[in-house]
């Protein structure tokens, strides 16, 4: 596979290496959470390509939210979540459509198991729709009420006669498989495609997004609707946000429960805690495998300087299986990680406040996206791990200016970089995305230490 194709499918559906949380202010900010609704089956979160559980955080609060219990709610990690190059080949540190769709089976196994239902919801985001028409394909419907897939590249991401072996390519034998006969759709099980117009950076019928500008795909927006399913069109959402915007939710919500959802904000708890898992990159290949050992450092800070604000909350090491935690903390608090492992810059990632508890806040090392120059003191970087920077959709400032590392147009950029000079190193340095905006420290790179504010929005 050609080294500009291989680097974009190697993205797809991946996600920033971290996780936030909404501002305050986007939080609902009256009523209890209601009593639990049982009347709505358990709901398996399966995330897509290089992502982990943790970035179905919010969509998991707005269902506890309406009333579905913590207990029946769980979010998968794939081991290994980057799909191969070719799918009959083995490599490092990637999975396998066969991979996947065992992985996606003991997950259901488990929360059938603890729940005692005999049927659960399964809502995947990208390439996690594929491992969930694989396992229904494969014998699984008895086991599932209904599948959401938000963003699935269900035709390919493109259709071409080369490259056959690959996950993502309409014409391979994967999705021909998945695909072929009078319906695409499993009998008995409810489906529901969400897609955007034209605002899916994996949905497109110029290959430019592939490296191969002027060469179509064989694939259009309607690309992620199947025959047979509900399939809907959510304006101009980008391929993240299908899957984890306050829009996607609703509509998530109203196809397994059968009804509104009484609230879309996120109802705070009075108190929360936190705890999650450290994964490893080796050799920058994203993966859900834990590192164990890793120190890590949990701060209050102050939300217009990022200055922390008394001792550490927490501060321990990740156990044999790569957990962390658990640290309370309260919702108005912002919150700075601190994650540090041998053979990894040290991370400082700033957050905006947690509304609620949740044990799926997963920590992976980041890194500059490029060798800083010699004479850049520090790296601070932006990430919007739920969605992509749309310029001019919206409204994106770091450090007072508007990137320039974001191309306009269909949304396709989830990071962007500022290098602050050595002479300005500790100084504060405030991202701003819409609504959010999240204030850290500019950490020197000399020390081996980067920056990441963490955006939820």
């Amino acid at each position: 596979m050609p080294t500009t194709r291989r680097t974009i499918l190697k993205s797809l559906g991946a996600l920033p290496l971290l996780i936030g949380v909404p501002p305050l202010r986007a939080l609902a900010q009256t009523g209890a959470t209601p009593a639990a609704d049982a009347t709505i089956p358990p709901i398996l979160f399966v995330h897509g390509n290089g992502d982990h559980a943790a970035l179905w955080m919010s969509q998991i609060w707005r269902m506890e939210s309406n009333g579905v219990a913590r207990r029946r709610l769980a979010a998968l990690n794939f081991t290994d979540p980057l799909a191969r190059n070719d799918d009959t080949v083995a490599q490092p540190d990637h999975s396998s459509t066969e991979d996947q769709r065992r992985e996606l089976g003991m997950a259901i196994a488990d929360l059938k198991r603890r729940t005692g239902a005999d049927k659960v919801a399964l809502v995947a985001s990208s390439r996690g729709g594929n491992a969930v028409r694989s396992y229904l394909k494969a014998g699984g419907a008895g086991d599932v009420s209904h599948a959401v897939l938000c963003g699935t590249p269900n035709h390919g991401v493109f259709a071409w006669d080369a490259g056959l072996g690959n996950e993502f390519n309409g014409k391979g034998p994967f999705l021909r498989g998945l695909n072929e006969g009078d319906s695409e759709v499993t009998a008995g099980v409810a489906f529901l495609t969400l897609r955007s117009n034209g605002q899916d950076k994996y949905a497109q019928p110029d290959g430019r997004f592939l490296g191969k500008p002027g060469t179509p795909t064989g694939i259009t927006a309607e690309g992620p609707e199947l025959r047979g399913a509900t399939n809907l069109v959510l304006g101009t959402l980008d391929h993240r946000e299908l899957a984890f915007h306050p829009r996607a939710f609703r509509e998530i919500y109203k196809f397994i429960a059968g009804r509104e959802p009484g609230v879309i904000a996120i109802t705070p708890e009075a108190t929360v805690q936190l705890s999650g898992l450290v994964t490893a990159t080796p050799g920058g290949v994203p993966t859900n495998r834990p590192v164990a050992g890793a120190r890590v450092e949990v701060y209050r800070v102050a939300p217009d300087s990022g200055e922390r604000i008394g001792d550490a909350l927490y501060d321990g090491r990740s156990g044999p299986d790569g957990r962390w935690g658990p640290v309370d903390t309260q919702p108005p608090w912002p919150l700075e990680f601190v994650l540090s492992q041998p053979g990894e810059l040290t991370t400082h990632i700033y957050r905006s406040p947690f509304p609620r508890s949740s044990d799926v806040v997963h920590l992976r090392a980041a890194k500059p996206a490029a060798a800083p120059a010699s004479d850049v003191g520090a790296v601070v970087m932006l990430s919007r791990p739920r969605g992509y920077f749309g310029l001019p959709r919206d409204i994106v400032l770091l450090d007072g200016k508007q990137p320039t590392d974001i191309k306009p147009g269909v949304p396709t950029d989830s990071l962007t970089t500022v290098a602050i000079p050595a002479t300005e190193v500790g100084r504060a340095v405030a991202g701003l995305f819409n609504e959010e905006r999240i204030v850290a420290r500019a950490w020197p790179l000399a020390e081996n230490r980067v920056t990441v504010a963490e955006l939820t929005g």
